[in-house]
């Protein structure tokens, strides 16, 4: 949530800070705005509202400079206005700071300031931050960050321009990413890598504690008054693959690129001649239990890969809510394997529950798809998903190439318990390999799924069912369906029909049946039937040579598939249910009102 840009060069700032909260847009926000230095002021323009408003709002205020910082807000603290919008000033004016996250003590904190003299303008947290660092007065612009930092509690990642430092930015984060981009003549921050490729694709990730000074000439880390070293790094994508490339909209290039996800996901873990399968890191033993945790769509992948590791290695598994874990005081033994799912990296829940869970001792496996980031960087072990930039705010590839990392640790511990042959190694091996082809051959399919669109397109609520498997993959078809349509969807094993949720099946109301796994597909039909008995309209997913049965209005049949593997080609269709329904009724499909990207918030 929000997005902090910064820059530093020889060249206009303006339009790298423009451009750069432009590709920061999906992390979620309600107000935009920048300051830039200007002869020896700060220059600032805000509102509430997209970029396109402060776009306009700049075509009548002179922001020119060659440092600045930027930023989107999500609001926490004060309704998004223009006042309460980001960058802040202080009494003097000379100060201007830009904040993401939550400042808890800022109450008490404001209580002193006020004391003092100070006076604010908004109903920010925030702002609390630009007044302290006033009163450190002419002090070295890095130290004044870090001792003003040390007084805050909460997270945060905050960026600072001062009027008598014309040629710096400074920034420094708690527990809410920060990434420094390193150019020629001029360098960056933002809070993610997104916004710096359009300039440089060479990356330095910030520490928790950390403060960043960026000059025309360099980009400099301290640590407690003392300079830190670090290389860059490459990025492994380029500008070219964080844009649209044509697409309509993110979510729909997203979806169409599943098919190379799933290929780069699986490169040198399916060795060349598909007899066997490696995950990047050897674990000591078998665990004597797997605990994975995630947020959302992450938490899905969590429900299809405990599945796939009960049946595959016959190891115990739970999957759980990050945001419940650390407060569930779960009987973690250091012989387990705890996996945190993470699309972003930094999804403040899910840290939270690593830390808690790495202080009882046990082993940490990171699945994510940002290498460097905060989780990557904490756990113990790591399984890059490699999916490539995500930008539209409902997930995609992220999901399936989780379930593909999560299906690899569930193989790779089978062997481990001696429950896989080579010859069953060689076979899984080949049908890892081609699920690329397949999903390719699904999305060619998409006009089939749009027509299906049309019957959700003005209905009220839709209900998603399943049985195993396809319960678990239900789960993210209805998230997917009400986070870009608004329309209320539910998921549940289609058994529990009968428990309560039938009553509110009604004539015409739509539901999505998930019929992919052969032992289950007959269970699933007698509960369509009961739907259909209730006039209700049933359309399906089904798996290669099962029937839907008469009661389907409509079916759409995978590829010949391991039923196990059915998940990473069912969400498919459900995904573009979910985009082809949102598009007809006319929303903001890349950007869902009231959610984020990142969540970087408890």
């Amino acid at each position: 949530m929000c997005g902090i840009v910064g820059y530093a060069g020889r060249r206009e700032a303006l339009p790298f800070l423009i451009a750069g909260l432009k590709r920061l847009e999906y992390r979620g926000y309600d107000s935009a705005g920048v300051a830039v230095l200007d002869r020896g002021r700060v220059s600032l323009a805000r509102t509430a509202g997209r970029i396109e408003a402060l776009e306009k709002a700049l075509e009548s205020v002179s922001v020119t400079g060659t440092v600045g910082i930027g930023h989107t807000r999500w609001a926490t603290h004060g309704s998004p206005t223009d006042t309460n919008a980001h960058p802040h000033l202080g009494c003097n004016g000379d100060i201007a700071v830009a904040h993401n996250g939550i400042v808890e003590n800022h109450r008490e904190l404001r209580a002193g300031l006020v004391e003092r003299g100070h006076t604010f303008r908004s109903e920010t947290d925030t702002e609390v931050i630009v007044h302290l660092l006033e009163e450190e007065g002419s002090q070295d612009l890095v130290t004044a960050v870090n001792r003003v930092a040390g007084k805050l509690r909460g997270t945060y990642a905050i960026a600072v321009v001062r009027s008598g430092d014309p040629d710096r930015a400074v920034a420094t984060r708690r527990d809410s990413p920060l990434v420094v981009g390193v150019g020629r003549g001029e360098n960056y921050f933002a809070s993610d890598i997104p916004a710096l490729l359009a300039r440089t694709r060479q990356a330095i990730v910030v520490e928790d504690g950390e403060v960043v000074e960026i000059t025309p000439d360099a980009a400099t880390i301290w640590r407690e008054g003392k300079e830190v070293r670090r290389s860059p790094e490459t990025v492994p994508w380029d500008l070219e693959e964080a844009e649209r490339g044509g697409f309509e909209h993110f979510m729909l290039k997203e979806i169409m690129e599943q098919p190379k996800a799933i290929r780069q996901t699986l490169t040198g873990r399916v060795t060349e001649d598909l007899t066997r399968l490696k995950l990047d890191f050897d674990l000591p033993g078998l665990p004597r239990k797997v605990w994975l945790v995630g947020c959302g769509t992450s938490y899905h992948a969590a429900l299809v890969g405990r599945r796939l590791i009960e049946k595959l290695a016959r190891v115990p598994a739970e999957a759980e809510l990050a945001s419940e874990f650390r407060y569930l005081d779960p009987l973690i033994d250091p012989a387990d394997l705890v996996v945190v799912i993470s699309q972003s990296g930094e999804t403040l829940d899910t840290m939270a529950a690593l830390r808690s869970a790495r202080g009882t001792g046990v082993p940490i496996l990171a699945i994510t798809n940002v290498i460097g980031s905060s989780i990557f960087r904490e756990a113990t072990y790591n399984l890059p998903t490699r999916a490539g930039p995500e930008i539209a705010v409902a997930s995609s590839k992220a999901y399936t190439t989780q379930i593909l990392a999560l299906t690899l640790l569930a193989l790779t511990l089978a062997r481990m318990a001696g429950r896989l042959t080579k010859a069953e190694e060689r076979t899984w091996a080949e049908e890892l390999w081609g699920l690329s082809e397949k999903a390719d051959l699904i999305l060619e399919r998409s006009g089939e799924i749009e027509d299906m669109a049309h019957h959700f397109q003005d209905a009220a609520s839709a209900f998603f069912i399943g049985r195993g498997l396809d319960h678990a993959v239900a789960m993210e078809g209805q998230l997917k369906l009400k986070e870009i349509s608004y329309i209320h969807a539910e998921a549940l094993a289609a058994g529990e029909l009968k428990h309560g949720t039938l009553a509110l099946i009604e004539p015409g109301v739509p539901v999505v049946a998930l019929l992919t796994q052969p032992d289950l597909a007959e269970k699933t039909r007698s509960n369509v039937a009961e739907i259909r008995t209730r006039g209700g309209l049933i359309y399906a997913v089904v798996g290669h040579g099962i029937e839907g049965g008469p009661d389907v209005e409509d079916a759409f049949q995978l590829p010949e598939v391991e039923a196990d593997l059915a998940p990473i080609l069912t969400v498919l269709p459900l995904q573009l249910l979910a985009y082809h329904v949102a598009h007809l009724r006319g929303e903001d499909i890349d950007k869902p009102r009231n959610l984020a990207k990142s969540v970087t918030v408890e």
